[in-house]
């Protein structure tokens, strides 16, 4: 059997197909390249250029190809955009995943995959999110991926599709190996954009609030390294493969660091002690998220790279290579 990625060749989808190939898995990719890119497939996946929200492709894909398992990343995610953008977001993030889950649904697929966000949770006061945590979003980002969750809810009760849903938290980092890492140009990952500061290739550093309700007043994450959490989604996969019930879990680590920390980290790692501009807050970010984990580890799965500096490492490693890439 086969599985099929829809947005495999973006950042996190691409490390998802790198897990898969390297698992012997049989993949097929599924993207429009609006933010992906070709390069990032590697040769052993078959990439197909396409709307996720394109049914009749999608139907055609999985009889092809015989699929057995969807794992869906293609979706817009960029919060403030979503703010100043929702029925664009609501296009591509919900509606085109009902047709996604539609066309799982009418061929008889066993097993999806959701790529979801710690944004589901909202303003959530809490030291630590639970999975049980109340949902309240607090944008159109966060209010895409939540309905998305509840049309697999409800299309599970009703036709017995089993699914697992992953609610990310920040994830950060690129491929150990080198092979994939942040490739959007205009991404908006901290990580990625301090990295670029640090290499000269953004003038400075903007910083989105310091007034927070946080111990120095900037946001706190969870930052995930990238192959974590493709790893989390392959143990989620071989649950429902050994008919394990529908699940929905948080990826993190179980702990953050704020904005200004992770600065100081890339300055440390970088050498570089580059420009930082504090600017208000922006519409939609929540003050901290971290994850609790006990769920998602409890289908065995153990980060390999929990540590902040080798993530950020990571990031400028990919940094220069891509830098590389386009001088060649």
């Amino acid at each position: 059997m086969a599985v099929l990625v829809t947005g495999g060749a973006g950042y996190i989808g691409s490390h998802m197909v790198l897990e898969l190939v390297d698992a012997g898995e049989k993949v097929v990719v599924l993207d429009d390249l609006s933010t992906g890119f070709r390069w990032s497939v590697p040769p052993e996946a078959t990439l197909v250029v396409g709307d996720v929200g394109d049914q009749d492709l999608v139907t055609r894909l999985i009889d092809e190809h015989g699929i057995d398992s969807i794992l869906h990343f293609a979706a817009k995610i960029v919060v403030p955009e979503s703010v100043a953008d929702p029925l664009t977001y609501y296009l591509n993030n919900t509606v085109k995943s009902r047709a996604l889950i539609e066309a799982a649904v009418t061929t008889g697929i066993r097993n999806f995959i959701f790529s979801s966000t710690a944004a589901v949770y909202g303003n959530a006061q809490a030291d630590l999110l639970s999975e049980d945590t109340p949902l309240n979003p607090i944008n159109p980002y966060g209010r895409t991926k939540l309905m998305t969750e509840w049309m697999l809810e409800d299309a599970s009760k009703a036709h017995g599709l089993r699914y697992a849903v992953l609610r990310y938290f920040n994830v950060a980092g690129a491929d150990p190996k080198g092979r994939s890492g942040q490739s959007t140009p205009q991404a908006t990952h901290l990580i990625k954009v301090a990295a670029q500061a640090a290499l000269g290739q953004r003038p400075h550093l903007d910083v989105y609030g310091t007034d927070y309700e946080t111990p120095d007043g900037t946001c706190v994450r969870d930052y995930i390294q990238v192959t974590d959490l493709a790893r989390a989604h392959l143990a989620a996969l071989r649950h429902l493969r050994h008919d394990g019930d529908c699940i929905t879990m948080n990826c993190g680590y179980g702990h953050g660091a704020s904005v200004r920390e992770v600065v100081d980290v890339v300055k440390k790692v970088s050498g570089v002690d580059f420009e930082v501009r504090y600017s208000p807050r922006r519409p939609g970010d929540p003050a901290a998220l971290v994850a609790k984990v006990s769920r998602i580890r409890s289908l065995g799965w153990e980060p390999h790279y929990d540590d902040l500096e080798e993530i950020v490492d990571q990031a400028l490693r990919w940094e220069r290579a891509l830098a590389e890439r386009k001088a060649a």
